[in-house]
C-alpha cells in the first residue's frame, strides 16, 4: 500500500528537469511567436512604421540615411520611386522626409502652409543647408531677395530649380519698384534711412520684406518668417520637431509669434561648416532664470560689450492677413492694430554668428566705413560688430586670429562646463543631425547636379544687373535709389498717411542687446 501511494505521489509531481524543460521551450517560443505577428500585423499595414510620425499622410516617408532593408517589404516600392538611392545617384529628384520625392503635389494638405523670406548674397554651400533644414521641419515656401554671389548664374540656376523657391534679383527694375514703396513716407522706418552698412541693409531687409508679403499672399501662405541664411529655426517645444505643428497649435487671435534667439558658440577656430560643427549655444535672456543670467553675467560675457556678440531679440513668425507690414528685420506689425503676439517659452531661433574666422574679413569687406570709433557708429547698430570691424581693418592676421580666439572661442574648458551646468549653455544637436543626414543621403549634390546646366537669357541678364547692382552697392545708398518717384505717387502716400492712425507707426525694431547689469531694462524686469 505504502509502495503505491509512492508511485501516485510521483505521477503527481513531474521530476524538475521536466518542468525546466518546458519552462525553456515557452521562454523560446514565446518571442518567436510575438516577433512573428508583429511581422504580420506590419506587412499587412496593421503597425504604422515609426519614421511615419516625421511625415504628412499620404507622403514618402524616409527619412535621410533610413533607406529600407532590400529585404522589406517597402523596399520594392522605393526601388520602382523615382526617389531611391539609385535615383539620386542620377542626379534625379531625391527623397524627402515631408514630400514624396519634389513634386509637392499634395502641398495643399500641408497646413498650416509657412515661407520664409530671406535677403542674401551667399553661396550655395550656405543657402542649400539652410533652405533644406527648414523643409525638413515644415517650410514649403522660399522668397529669396538675392543678389552678390547668390544672384550669380551658378547659383541662381540652381536655386531656381527647386519647387518652392522663388528667387528675386536685385536689378534696377526691383529698385525703381521698391523706391515707390509706402515705406518711404512713413516715420516707423525712417531713423535707418540715409546711413550705410548695417543701417542700408536693414532698409533694404524691410522693403524685400513688405515684397515677399504681398507674394506670401498671392501663394495662399499662412505665416511668414523672416530669417537670415545664418539662423535655424529650432522647434524644441513642438511635437516630432515640426515647425508645422507648433505654428498649428497657436491660438486664432495670435497674430506674432516670437523666437527667442539662442547665439552659436564656437569651440574651435577652424570651423568650415557651422551648421555641421557647432552644437554649443548660449541660450536668451527670455529662456533663463534671472537669478541664473545675472549671477553668470560675467563668466557669459568674457569681457565682451554685452552677454550676446551681436542681437539678443530674436525673431518672429507673422500670420497673414491685411494690412500686415514689416516692423524692421526683427518683428512685423500690422497698419490697422496692434498685433497680439506670444513669446515661446522653448523653441528658439540658433543664430550662427561669427562662426567662421573668415567671418571677420567678410564683413569687413562689405562695408565702406573707416575703421574709427567714431565712424563705425554710423555704419553698425551693435557695439561687437563695431569692434569685430575696427579689428578686421587694422590688425595682422595673426593679430586678428588672437582676437577671435580671445573674444569668440570658448577655449577655457572649467568655465564652459560650469555655464553648461547652469544652463546659460546648451547642446542642440538636431539641426547637426538633420543637415548631416541631407548631406550624406545626397540630398545637396542632387540637386546641383539635377539643375539645367544652363539658364534663360532673361534670368542670366537679372543675374548679371543684379550681381553688378550689388557691387555697387558700397558707393550707392538706398535714399538715391528713391528718385524716379513721382509727385502724384508723394501726394497718395501723404493723404495715405492723414488717414491712417499715427499710433500705429510703432518705430521698427533694431537688432538689441540682451540687458546688462547696468541696463535701464532691469530696473522695470528684476
Amino acid at each position: 500500500m505504502a509502495n503505491n501511494s509512492h508511485q501516485q505521489s510521483l505521477l503527481r509531481s513531474p521530476p524538475s528537469s521536466s518542468i525546466s524543460s518546458k519552462l525553456l521551450l515557452l521562454l523560446t517560443v514565446l518571442p518567436l511567436t510575438l516577433a512573428a505577428l508583429a511581422f504580420v500585423l506590419q506587412w499587412r499595414g496593421g503597425i504604422t512604421d515609426p519614421t511615419t510620425r516625421w511625415a504628412p499622410p499620404g507622403s514618402q516617408h524616409l527619412f535621410p540615411g533610413m533607406d529600407p532593408s532590400p529585404l522589406s517589404p517597402t523596399a520594392h516600392q522605393h526601388q520602382s520611386s523615382s526617389s531611391d538611392c539609385a535615383s539620386l545617384r542620377q542626379g534625379l529628384t531625391p527623397s524627402f522626409p515631408y514630400y514624396h520625392g519634389w513634386e509637392f503635389d499634395d502641398l495643399s494638405s500641408l497646413k498650416p502652409k509657412i515661407c520664409i523670406t530671406t535677403s542674401t548674397s551667399a553661396g550655395l554651400e550656405q543657402i542649400l543647408p539652410w533652405m533644406f533644414f527648414h523643409k525638413v521641419i515644415g517650410v514649403s515656401t522660399f522668397f529669396l531677395f538675392v543678389e552678390g554671389k547668390a544672384a550669380s548664374p551658378a547659383v541662381s540656376k540652381v536655386l531656381e530649380s527647386i519647387p518652392g523657391v522663388k528667387v528675386i534679383y536685385r536689378t534696377r527694375e526691383l529698385e525703381e519698384q521698391q523706391a515707390k514703396s509706402r515705406i518711404w513716407n512713413e516715420t516707423w522706418l525712417s531713423s535707418f534711412f540715409y546711413k550705410p552698412c548695417n543701417y542700408e541693409l536693414f532698409v533694404k531687409q524691410s522693403l524685400n520684406m513688405e515684397m515677399a508679403i504681398v507674394m506670401a499672399r498671392d501663394a495662399g501662405m499662412d505665416w511668414i518668417i523672416h530669417l537670415d541664411t545664418d539662423e535655424l529655426l529650432h522647434p524644441a517645444d513642438a511635437r516630432e520637431y515640426s515647425l508645422r505643428q507648433l505654428l498649428l497649435d497657436v491660438p486664432g487671435n495670435v497674430d506674432m509669434v516670437i523666437f527667442p534667439n539662442y547665439e552659436s558658440s564656437v569651440e574651435r577656430e577652424d570651423i568650415k561648416d557651422p551648421f555641421s560643427e557647432i552644437s554649443m549655444f548660449k541660450r536668451n535672456y527670455d529662456h533663463l532664470p534671472k537669478d541664473t543670467y545675472f549671477g553668470m553675467y560675467k563668466d557669459a560675457t568674457r569681457g565682451n560689450p554685452n552677454y550676446f556678440l551681436t542681437y539678443g531679440n530674436g525673431k518672429s513668425a507673422a500670420r497673414i492677413q491685411d494690412h500686415l507690414r514689416p516692423n524692421g528685420a526683427h518683428r512685423w506689425h500690422n497698419y490697422m492694430k496692434t498685433p497680439n503676439e506670444i513669446k515661446l517659452e522653448e523653441a528658439a531661433v540658433l543664430h550662427y554668428t561669427y562662426s567662421k574666422f573668415s567671418d571677420l574679413t567678410s564683413r569687413r569687406d562689405r562695408c565702406g566705413c573707416k575703421p574709427t570709433k567714431e565712424d563705425v557708429k554710423r555704419c553698425f547698430m551693435l557695439e561687437f560688430d563695431r569692434a569685430a570691424f575696427i579689428i578686421a581693418s587694422t590688425a595682422t592676421e595673426e593679430e586678428m586670429l588672437n582676437w577671435y580666439r580671445e573674444h569668440i572661442v570658448w577655449g577655457d574648458k572649467d568655465v564652459k562646463m560650469k555655464l553648461l551646468r547652469k544652463g546659460v549653455l546648451t547642446r542642440i544637436y538636431a539641426p547637426m543631425v538633420i543637415i548631416q543626414g541631407l548631406r550624406e543621403s545626397g540630398v545637396f549634390s542632387s540637386v546641383i547636379a539635377s539643375a539645367p546646366t544652363t539658364i534663360s537669357k532673361d534670368k542670366f541678364l537679372s543675374s548679371i544687373v543684379s550681381s553688378n547692382s550689388s557691387r555697387a552697392a558700397a558707393s550707392e545708398s538706398l535714399p538715391s535709389r528713391r528718385i524716379g518717384r513721382s509727385r502724384e505717387h508723394q501726394a497718395t502716400a501723404r493723404r495715405v498717411l492723414e488717414i491712417e492712425s499715427a499710433a500705429f507707426y510703432e518705430a521698427a525694431v533694431p537688432p538689441l542687446s540682451p540687458p546688462g547689469m547696468n541696463d535701464d531694462r532691469l530696473i522695470i524686469e528684476v
